[in-house]
Parts: C-alpha cells; structure tokens; sequence
C-alpha cells in the first residue's frame, strides 16, 4: 500500500470513528419522559423544551394513558428516564416491579365535560356551562357523540365512569351512567387519550371527559361539575367518593374491580433509567418555582397531598 493510500484509508477510518462517536454520544444525550397523555400540551411545548435547553440534552416526550405506559414500563416493552402518572394506580404497578423509588407529587386536577365550539349542539353545551340546562340531559340528547378514553388503559378513562356513577347518585338519576356511556368498554366512544382533545378540537366529537388541566391547556370550553362528582376534593374521598366502583376486563383477559383514586399528577425516577442524576433533576424541576408556574399557566392546580413511598 503507498503512503498516500495509507493515509487515505486512515483519514476515512478516522472519520467514521468520529461519526461513531457522536452518533453514541447524541443517542445517550436524549432524554425520555413518559407521561399521562393529558399532558401533551404542556409536556412537549413549555417543560420539555425549557428543561432540555437548560441541561443541553435532546427531549423525548411518550404520552399515553398512565396506565398503558406502567404496563409497557413494567413488561420492559418502553424505556424511559421519568414517568408522570395521573392517580396513584400505575405508580402502584412500578411500585409493585421495584421499577421506581418514591413518587412526588407535581400538579393536580378535577373532572369537567369538554365540548366543542363546531358541534350542532354548542348552544345547549353552552346553557349546561352556564348552568341553565342540567348537563347530563344534554350529554343524553339523541345523535350527540361524546368521546372518552378506555377505562383499561387510561385513568381518565375510568375517572369519568366514576363521575357519571356519583351524579346518578347525587341527582337521583338511576340509570344516568348507562345512557351516557352505553358500556363501560363501548367502543363507539372510547379513543387515545393524545387524541380525544384534538378530535373535539376538529368537531369529530361533539363532548368528552377532560381534565380541567388539559381542557384549559387546549382553550376549549368545558362544563364545571360539583365536588360531589368532579373527584377533586379529598374531603370527600372515604365518605363519598368511595362509594361508587365498577368492574372492566383489562387486555390480558383479567377482571378487575376499580374504586376512585384522587386526581393527583405524581412524578418519578425509573431505576433503569439511562440518565437518573438527569432524571432526578427533572423531578425537581417540575417541583421548582418555575415548573409549577408552567402547570399553572396550562391549566393545572397546585399538588395535594405527599409523595407515594
């Protein structure tokens, strides 16, 4: 081989080290949170964003229902640095795999009807919000189609069976919950938790269950409901809240008897984390002055309660 060759073939070896280098260095800077899907918005606009350019690693945000990421977290089919969950449940479930140390509290929320601008039946959603129109008689108006996530996968999903189990209650209409929702599981209703906003956002909807969080975060108009039935208020949780619970199938066949949880956002390092000082650091991030002002800004309320052990 000539010199020259020699040097060539250095010079290209060189190069495609130093390629490979940097290919395995970008790919360790990424850093993963998987959260509640609800939280879209403000996760991949405002706190991802801001906390990556603060620490000059690459953010990648996994929203899906809570318990759908727990699931996949806890099968080794989703690697992630941090998990934000809604409800204790899939904190519960990585608790339950030694897959996590203590979860914190960050934000919280409550349960409202969601509706859309574009639908045929603004006027009388809006009557609702306003008070001058029971909104269950609405929501039980012929052809209106109201769209909610799936209670196996998705808190959210089972948060609104519960409110809808409580107001049958609370204004002694028996029946209430099945008018409404048809099945627990019907299909006809149920959609991704990312997506439900945005379909009503297009008018594919004319209402859903909503977060007031994320509701607030996507500016669309909603239907404030009591504390009796909005799953809120932690005084009303054993004495209440409790007393409703509903059984579904979850994927693997299993039944399972759900009761009510507090609509609590809680956040955590995962022990196999590929960046865990970075992870913790996110952690606090959102506990710090500025996070919580960046919940507060998209609609979130200030944290309840103390951290899961």
């Amino acid at each position: 081989m000539t010199m020259s060759k020699l040097r060539k073939w250095v010079g290209m070896l060189v190069t495609c080290t130093c390629l490979f280098a940097t290919a395995t260095t970008h790919a360790a800077d990424v850093f993963r949170v998987a959260y509640a899907g609800s939280m879209g918005l403000v996760m991949d606009r405002y706190i991802g964003p801001t906390f990556a350019k603060q620490n000059g690693v690459e953010y990648q945000g996994i929203g899906q229902g809570a318990y759908a990421l727990a699931r996949q977290l806890q099968g080794k089919l989703l690697q992630a640095d941090a998990f934000i969950s809604i409800t204790p449940g899939p904190i519960d479930i990585l608790k339950q795999a030694n897959m996590i140390g203590p979860a914190v509290p960050v934000a919280s929320t409550e349960m409202v009807i969601a509706y859309s601008p574009q639908s045929r039946f603004a006027p009388e959603l809006a009557a609702a919000s306003e008070g001058t129109k029971p909104w269950y008689e609405v929501l039980r108006t012929p052809g209106l189609h109201f769209g909610r996530t799936d209670p196996a996968t998705d808190p959210q999903g089972q948060n609104i069976i519960f409110t809808m189990l409580l107001a049958q209650d609370l204004y002694k209409q028996p029946g209430l919950a099945e008018q409404i929702l048809g099945d627990y599981q019907n299909p006809q209703q149920i959609f991704a938790e990312p997506s439900l906003l945005s379909r009503l956002e297009a008018g594919q909807i004319d209402a859903s269950s909503g977060y007031l969080s994320a509701t607030r975060s996507h500016k669309l108009p909603f239907i404030a409901l009591p504390d009796e039935i909005n799953l809120s208020n932690p005084d009303m949780d054993a004495k209440w809240y409790r007393t409703v619970q509903f059984s579904i199938k979850l994927p693997s066949g299993k039944a399972l008897t759900l009761n009510t949880q507090p609509l609590v956002f809680y956040a955590t390092v995962l022990n196999d984390s590929k960046q865990p000082a970075l992870a913790e650091k996110f952690v606090q991030f959102l506990t710090s002055p500025e996070g919580q002002k960046m919940l507060e800004d998209n609609g979130y309320s200030p944290p309840k309660g103390g951290p899961i052990q």
